[in-house]
């Protein structure tokens, strides 16, 4: 990908929104109020373009609209973009356990004659992207991730590559993860109830319609020593780094510096699972939004995989891929960096 004109690579971040309990948009992430009523699921979650769909469903569908709109690509007859040339790139780890296993149940008991067909489509894992895309009109390429703590940070990444690979020009990416009693019994632990979506495009396809640019795709690594995707991933931030972004709290290595500002999410949310990623990306934006200085850096970590993506300022020129890769002293390899 590095030999494409940079016009047709560079990725950006042009919307953000969030259907997530208690919150008014991505500037709550950071702990500075937007003033208004927080989302409410118990209202925010009816209506008749929700009926029949499961809680992670309604969720996402919820998070898009305000990440659309965010974007100026949401008018008043509904999405503003060219449908035929947008993506969707969903994240869930747990998003329709309740489904599944409901049915599991009802065939246990019932035999499969009970099953309706109603929500029989739920049980598919595919079946969030889909809602999104019908809901919306989008006909481009529609994809799941569950691959546990990174899946968020690798939605985004399959964002950016299926723009870079000519297969998109915008990308709606959403993360998801309901609260109910089948995750808390399968996981145990207090959980986020709630759904990010941001909005990727082409740097190309956002100046030509005169789109506003919240945040620059730098790059992502991927690696097994989270200490080394760290390091990496900092040092390949022309900026330094502003802003970290993590999912549960831990130890500030010493080269991110003392004046980066550290905020784990799950402190305020819970266990963000599949989610965590795209709400770190949306809380970048609202970073940027506020002025805040340096680059952004979000961070995923699992028991054998660590993942680290660098978004930089609006106003910041980013580097092109070859330049990055040289930059960060590792080649250009699509499951290592971009």
């Amino acid at each position: 990908m590095s030999g494409e004109p940079r016009a047709r690579t560079a990725v950006v971040v042009t919307g953000a929104g969030l259907a997530v309990p208690g919150l008014t948009g991505p500037g709550d992430l950071l702990g500075a109020p937007a003033g208004g009523a927080g989302f409410d699921p118990e209202t925010g979650l009816k209506g008749r373009d929700l009926r029949h769909k499961d809680r992670a469903t309604r969720l996402a569908l919820r998070s898009v609209e305000p990440a659309l709109r965010d974007a100026g690509l949401l008018g008043a007859g509904g999405p503003a973009l060219d449908g035929t040339r947008t993506a969707v790139v969903v994240s869930s780890n747990t998003g329709n356990y309740d489904s599944v296993c409901a049915y599991v149940d009802i065939a246990a008991r019932q035999t499969s004659r009970a099953i309706s067909a109603m929500g029989l489509p739920h049980t598919s894992t595919s079946a969030i992207a889909g809602w999104i895309a019908a809901g919306h009109g989008l006909h481009g390429p529609a994809v799941t991730l569950c691959n546990g703590a990174t899946s968020g940070l690798d939605a985004l990444y399959w964002g950016r590559n299926l723009i870079a690979a000519d297969r998109a020009d915008t990308v709606v990416v959403t993360g998801v993860e309901p609260a109910n009693d089948v995750v808390h019994k399968l996981l145990g632990t207090r959980t986020v109830d709630g759904a990010a979506t941001v909005v990727l495009e082409s740097a190309a396809h956002a100046a030509d319609r005169a789109g506003r640019v919240r945040a620059h795709w730098h790059g992502l690594h991927r690696g097994r020593d989270h200490d080394e995707v760290l390091r990496t991933a900092a040092g390949s931030a022309a900026p330094g780094i502003g802003l970290w972004l993590t999912g549960a709290r831990e130890t500030r290595p010493a080269h991110l510096g003392t004046s980066v500002r550290p905020v784990a999410l799950a402190d305020g949310l819970g266990e963000c699972g599949g989610a965590l990623g795209v709400l770190q990306c949306a809380a970048a934006v609202a970073h940027f939004d506020a002025g805040g200085g340096g680059a952004a850096l979000a961070t995923a970590r699992a028991a054998d995989v660590s993942a680290a993506l660098t978004l930089l300022p609006p106003a910041t020129t980013p580097a092109s891929p070859a330049e990055w890769s040289e930059r960060s002293g590792r080649p250009e390899r699509p499951e290592r960096s971009t």
